[in-house]
């Protein structure tokens, strides 16, 4: 993989120990009925729909004026995906080292991603951020009441503890300078639940296999169809991808979310009510919801809104960052890079890709004979260009802002 790769993000107008692996589920939920599914359906589910998942919305400080309705959602929107390291008790034989000792009953918002979807045209942009950003948090009251005050320094991850989904959101809106008006969290146990309803997502496995002794993994090279518990710790792994790394891992779930993307609308699942209302269910069943988001209709809306955009416009990045100064295994934002981002962000502009496909050697590109590619889907053409030219307004993110598109292929390295 050439150091410098270009990868051009274009987008078509609307015609579209961790807990890393929550992040993922959720997003399967957001692409199942947040880009493709249809209004039928969910009005079909919304007496259940509703009655499960408004018991345990969180309210958030952004208050969406926008009303739930059958029509698509006006104008661009964002949504906060939290994955809470915590262990139910039905899941400590799966990872004894993390489930057991003092630290088991903590809970960390170690998945962090930002699905911000523009409008005029409708492009899709999905920011991880690494759980050891060290980076401000405001003051955020507790769930019994208390108030955490405000720290000028202190990891990302440590939000929830403090104040919930809601302080996980302040804190992000504060760093993106974004108005998150929709957030979603999960657990453990969620990701099981959800990943198995979604029957199974094909990764792919680089030359030399996966061994992770954390989470049990010792799987060989090639292609693998993996769900429930296997899901979990394929998004889990962090020691076995690259040089070990939260950086190293971001890029492997990223090729989970991709090949997950990929398989949705490839394989007509969304266009199969039953298929659909296996997911919500799920989804109502094991999530966490802010209030604007706990509404069926307001999943139609934002299925209306960004159900068009296809594989190549959705594109998953890695918030830039620096080593952190005061603790070598910290990082700390890089302020000119992602200032580039948002600005691109808020401008709507295309966005080129110039960084590697992840950070710190989680993922290689994924070749022809990887068996990365389903056999429904026609291999590539290799004499055909790998990189459509830049849009005239595209804009040409630093090289360490790391990525890739829904429609490029990976392996975990």
């Amino acid at each position: 993989m050439a150091r410098r790769r270009k990868t051009v993000a274009r987008h078509a107008r609307l015609g579209s120990p961790s807990a890393l692996g929550q992040v993922f589920t959720l997003l399967a939920v957001a692409v199942v009925v947040l880009v493709v599914s249809g209004a039928g359906t969910i009005a079909y589910t919304a007496y259940d729909l509703t009655s499960s998942i408004e018991n345990n919305a969180v309210e958030l400080d952004t208050v969406v004026a926008q009303p739930p309705s059958i029509g698509a959602y006006e104008g661009p929107f964002d949504v906060l995906i939290v994955g809470t390291d915590e262990c139910e008790p039905e899941l400590v034989q799966l990872f004894p080292g993390r489930c057991t000792g003092p630290d088991a009953g903590g809970q960390l918002n170690d998945v962090n991603m930002l699905v911000h979807v523009s409008d005029n045209p409708r492009r899709v942009t999905v920011v991880s951020f690494p759980r050891d950003l060290m980076i401000p948090i405001p003051e955020c009251a507790g769930k019994d009441g208390s108030i955490h005050s405000a720290m000028s320094k202190q990891a990302i991850n440590s939000a929830y503890g403090d104040g919930g989904l809601n302080c996980v959101v302040k804190t992000v809106s504060k760093l993106s300078g974004l108005d998150i008006g929709f957030a979603a969290k999960a657990s453990f146990g969620n990701v099981i639940a959800i990943t198995e309803a979604i029957g199974g997502v094909e990764v792919c496995i680089g030359e030399g296999g996966l061994r992770d002794s954390n989470t049990g993994i010792d799987w060989p090279a090639g292609p693998r169809v993996v769900q429930g518990e296997d899901a979990l710790k394929f998004l889990r792994v962090r020691k076995g991808i690259g040089d070990g790394s939260d950086l190293a891992r971001i890029g492997n779930q990223q090729q989970y979310l991709s090949s997950l993307t990929r398989k949705l609308t490839s394989e007509g699942v969304l266009s199969d009510p039953a298929a659909v209302l296996r997911l919500a269910t799920a989804a109502a069943h094991n999530i966490e919801p802010s209030e604007s988001l706990a509404n069926p209709l307001r999943i139609v809306q934002l299925a209306l809104a960004a159900k068009d955009v296809p594989t190549s416009d959705i594109v998953f990045v890695q918030f830039p960052v620096n080593d952190d100064p005061a603790d070598k295994n910290k990082v700390v934002p890089d302020q000119a890079a992602a200032k580039k981002l948002w600005d691109a962000l808020a401008q709507n502009r295309p966005l080129e890709l110039t960084g590697d496909l992840g950070s710190n050697g989680g993922v290689i590109e994924a070749g022809p004979t990887d068996g990365a590619v389903p056999s429904e889907t026609p291999v590539p053409d290799p004499s055909a260009s790998a990189t459509p030219p830049a849009p005239d307004d595209a804009v040409q993110l630093p090289s360490n802002v790391n990525g890739s598109t829904a429609e490029q292929r990976t392996c975990s390295a």
